[in-house]
């Protein structure tokens, strides 16, 4: 019988049911989380630092203890069946945590050794060719630069050779050409077959590489929805008239069909959501007319992710 890969998708390799965690302190973290994450995807987890991302990621790599609930990894429980659940798992945390005097090789080959994985030379090779470190293998973890000790990190994470990838904020602090790379190698590793869960602050990364979004805002989930689907439901389109002089006051007329006046007075903005209302575009310039406003400019643009996900978070 042939599986095809919509059928692969559809298998949650993570399922979470009422997780909860709370802090001696009284601060809940975590209130009744309940995700699946599909085999094969790549799921974003966005939110505003403190939200929760990086408690519910180390939950369900067992670092941070539950609450309540339950977290299955590949159908194991992540308490009572941790070492299955362990060995399933790579995580690539925020922070650059790594012995400083050791070389890349024997940060990786010891990496894999902890995990009780028999030595293979040849897939540690190939990960750091694909990870740009193959020329870097004999370099002390020192001597390397921000952006290729995060490179390391994710080398360590893979090591095992998990099935799961968890990257918290894994573009933190690195400038815009190694974040292309890390998306690059990112979708790569989807392809061999790893499902990838990141947390992200940068909005254009989840636009960018995300199959799913999940957006967390103090220790609840708020949304989890497919990207395009959210972008469809959510995405307003803009017009934008740009003046050509200022205007102290909007007309009641083109207030009523729906403009705004910019607190600069020097544009005005038509916003409409074209899945579920014919826009009135001819309306709107027959009522500039009317009113004897000139215009120097027409744009349009649609809301992007981050309009959406500030819209959620303000909500």
């Amino acid at each position: 019988m042939t599986h095809s890969p919509y059928m692969a998708l559809m298998q949650p390799i993570i399922q979470i049911s009422n997780l909860s965690k709370n802090y001696a302190s009284g601060l809940s973290a975590l209130k009744n989380i309940n995700l699946e994450i599909r085999q094969g995807e790549i799921f974003a987890l966005l939110g505003p630092n403190g939200a929760g991302k990086t408690t519910l990621i180390s939950a369900i790599c067992g670092i941070v203890n539950k609450s309540a609930g339950q977290i299955l990894v590949g159908g194991h429980d992540i308490v009572r069946d941790y070492r299955a659940t362990r060995a399933m798992i790579g995580l690539v945390p925020q922070e650059l945590h790594l012995a400083f005097f050791e070389t890349v090789w024997d940060t990786v080959a010891f990496s894999r050794r902890l995990f009780g994985k028999p030595k293979n030379d040849v897939y540690l090779e190939t990960i750091l060719k694909q990870l740009s470190l193959w020329d870097k293998k004999d370099s002390k973890i020192g001597t390397l630069s921000g952006g290729m000790k995060r490179r390391v990190l994710i080398a360590k994470a893979l090591s095992h050779e998990p099935t799961v990838l968890f990257l918290d904020e894994p573009t933190a602090g690195v400038d815009v050409e190694l974040r292309k790379d890390m998306w690059n190698i990112v979708r790569r590793l989807r392809e061999n077959g790893v499902t990838i869960i990141l947390t992200t602050h940068y909005i254009e990364e989840a636009e960018e590489m995300a199959d799913r979004v999940g957006v967390i805002s103090k220790g609840e989930m708020i949304l989890i929805e497919d990207k395009v689907a959210l972008m469809e439901k959510m995405g307003e389109k803009r017009l934008s008239i740009i003046l050509e002089k200022p205007l102290e006051v909007l007309p009641k007329k083109l207030a009523a069909l729906g403009l705004t006046l910019s607190a600069d007075k020097s544009q005005l903005t038509y916003a409409y959501d074209s899945k579920h209302m014919k826009p009135d575009i001819a309306g709107v310039l027959r009522g500039l007319e009317t009113a004897k406003i000139e215009y120097r400019d027409l744009a349009t643009a649609q809301s992007s992710l981050e309009d959406i996900f500030m819209g959620l978070v303000k909500q």
